[in-house]
């Protein structure tokens, strides 16, 4: 693991770096709400977030006002500097004014999956240390016993909790003045990282901004008209995800975008959204690219009416062949790809950072892109902790200004992750090629993910049983799928008669996957 490998002075490194033009990440001087909405007195006209399920809208000036009203009613509800509060809502317009009202009062923004099982949620409220939850009437009964202060959006707040809109009619005249450092932890969202249970990644306002600052390709942290991109942007990534809150939000408003939500997702629903409000940029997913490309339901609508230019597909790998599919259909949509990782803030590699001007070589097709400026890669033998030359598959290790300061209250598994020269452990195995293109071929992960066509990957299980076991393994399915959140439910499970390990050991992931990865394909080839 990362805290353990030692490497010999005299090894060669093999450290790369962009192949982006290069500039200095500015020093940080800003917390993430300033850096976001400096100079947004210019554009306080504009619509910075519309709801797609009635309309409603906020322009930005009412959408920084209601930020530091929200500022003035947490703190009036007892939220001080450093405490986390947990947000458990559906993505709804009043999602951001909420999060920068938190980030605004010294407070420290930890948003939670509201679909998740209820004891996933409860653990991540305890484990955050969270001193309030922001939620729903449909979610509310999920948080039982909490004994945390509740406040409720979305309807009628029941007996013993608060009202959201006291924290939106609060004076955000009154909100007390925090002094707050770059070097406060902002975020603190929820990831598996290289093992399966979930951790508070610590993000502060430097890591936060840095990385924006690498996607967008800013040489300075102030705002100037240079930056303008104002493209409307779907909002259907989860907002408690680092992508819906880094990638789509503070990047759409930084930009003085606007950002369409949409709750859920429906294909019917998701074309119509896409032309009546005119979407110009869309972050989706592999499996609703799928859907773009093969569903009948997308004939029943006039493409030509699409607005749509440009789509980030991110989250799981997007299958070369699916890719050409789509460009085929829609041949005016450009599609690439970005990896990210909610330990180094959100984007480390990308197909097109939105750099104004700058003529890049694209990144090819089935890659994740390359690296951003101001950042540093190798990959190394996960056995040896040798760095690997180009062309060779290893560990994809990073290493730059939005690194997390570290897992919430658990050192060992920070050490585990980042090892004593400062570069952070993806878990994935890749490679990258003479063009300084990154490739991701494998998880070196304790997790079992096989291909699908629709899904691009689904959660698999090995069950070693003993000799005459009376557990079906449909049992084991059942019992595990009901003790968490439908999107990590495993979907194919398989009996074998032991855990393939090397000489040392170690556990040969990628024979156990590829093994049943086959036996997968075949049953799905059976039922056709």
């Amino acid at each position: 693991m990362a805290g353990n490998q030692k490497r010999n002075a005299a090894e060669k490194e093999f450290v790369f770096e962009s192949r982006l033009p290069s500039f200095a990440i500015p020093d940080v001087d800003m917390t993430l709400p300033e850096f976001v909405f400096d100079g947004v007195e210019d554009y306080a006209d504009q619509v910075a977030i519309v709801d797609s399920s009635d309309g409603r809208k906020y322009t930005y000036g009412e959408f920084t006002r209601l930020i530091k009203n929200t500022a003035s009613g947490l703190a009036s509800v007892g939220v001080k500097k450093g405490d986390v509060v947990c947000i458990v809502l559906p993505n709804v317009a009043e999602y951001y004014i909420l999060v920068f009202g938190i980030l605004t009062v010294g407070g420290i923004f930890s948003g939670c999956n509201p679909y998740a099982h209820s004891s996933e949620i409860q653990k991540q409220i305890r484990s955050s240390e969270a001193k309030l939850i922001i939620t729903d009437p449909a979610t509310l009964a999920k948080m039982t016993d909490m004994n945390v202060p509740i406040v409720v959006a979305g309807g009628e707040a029941p007996s013993g909790t608060v009202a959201v809109e006291t924290l939106f009619r609060a004076d955000g005249s009154k909100a007390p003045s925090v002094s707050i450092s770059p070097d406060d932890v902002c975020l603190l969202p929820y990831s598996s990282g290289t093992t399966g249970m979930p951790k508070g990644v610590m993000l502060t306002h430097r890591n936060m901004v840095a990385n924006l600052c690498q996607t967008m390709g800013r040489r300075q942290t102030r705002f100037s008209d240079d930056q303008l991109i104002s493209q409307t942007v779907l909002g259907l990534m989860p907002f408690f995800h680092i992508y819906g809150i880094c990638g789509l939000g503070c990047v759409g408003f930084r930009s003085r975008g606007t950002v369409v939500v949409m709750q859920r997702y429906e294909i019917r629903r998701l074309l119509q959204v896409l032309i009546d409000y005119g979407v110009t940029h869309a972050p989706l997913v592999p499996p609703i690219i799928l859907s773009l490309v093969k569903n009948p339901i997308v004939d029943e609508f006039d493409l030509k009416a699409l607005k749509l230019t440009s789509i980030m597909c991110a989250s799981a790998p997007l299958g070369f062949g699916l890719q050409q599919a789509f460009q085929k259909k829609f041949p005016d949509i450009e599609i690439t790809q970005a990896y990210g990782l909610t330990e180094y803030s959100c984007v480390t590699m990308s197909h097109s950072p939105l750099v104004n001007g700058m003529d890049i070589k694209p990144a090819k097709q089935g890659s994740v892109g390359c690296i951003l400026t101001g950042s540093k890669l190798k990959f190394v033998d996960p056995d040896t902790g040798r760095s690997l030359p180009a062309n060779t598959h290893g560990e994809l290790c990073i290493k730059g200004p939005a690194t997390m300061s570290g897992y919430f209250k658990n050192a060992a598994a920070t050490e585990n992750i980042i090892d004593q020269d400062g570069w952070l452990h993806t878990g994935d195995i890749g490679y990258i090629d003479e063009d300084g293109d990154v490739f991701i071929v494998e998880r070196l992960k304790e997790l079992i993910k096989i291909p699908d066509d629709e899904a691009g990957e689904i959660p698999a299980a090995c069950v070693v049983l003993k000799p005459n076991s009376p557990v079906k393994l449909n049992e084991v399915k059942e019992y595990v799928n009901s003790q968490i959140s439908s999107y990590k439910k495993i979907r194919f499970i398989e009996s074998v008669l032991e855990i393939p390990k090397s000489m040392s050991g170690k556990i040969l992931r990628r024979t156990l996957r590829d093994q049943v990865a086959l036996k997968y394909r075949g049953q799905t080839r059976s039922l056709l």
